[in-house]
């Protein structure tokens, strides 16, 4: 067996048991606030983790370029009540631009 295999018949093995100790945790343990709060939080903070890697990094280096600014963009958006689907044109649009004007790389 090759080690891409191993490696692949290991992972699926870890999620299983993730998801299986996930879903053995007492209703008692899941009912407490903190629990809740923090179950609560971390998808957005994963997701804000996604987002931030995404947007600056360049393999192992850090980078400001046309993404940063499409990210500022979004967050005007976002912060002007818009919807989704305008927030993401506008992202692409302001990073489109930036780009095609030669402003960052």
């Amino acid at each position: 067996m090759s080690a891409t295999w191993l490696a692949v018949i290991l992972g699926t093995l870890g999620c299983y048991a993730f998801k299986l100790a996930g879903a053995s945790v007492p209703e008692s343990v899941l009912d407490r606030p903190h629990v809740s709060a923090i179950a609560d939080a971390l998808p957005i903070a994963l997701l804000s983790a996604l987002v931030v890697v995404q947007t600056f990094a360049v393999g192992m280096t850090l980078q400001l370029d046309a993404r940063a600014a499409g990210l500022a963009a979004a967050v005007v958006a976002l912060l002007l009540r818009a919807p989704f689907i305008v927030v993401v044109v506008v992202a692409a649009a302001v990073a489109a631009a930036v780009r095609a004007l030669g402003w960052m790389p």
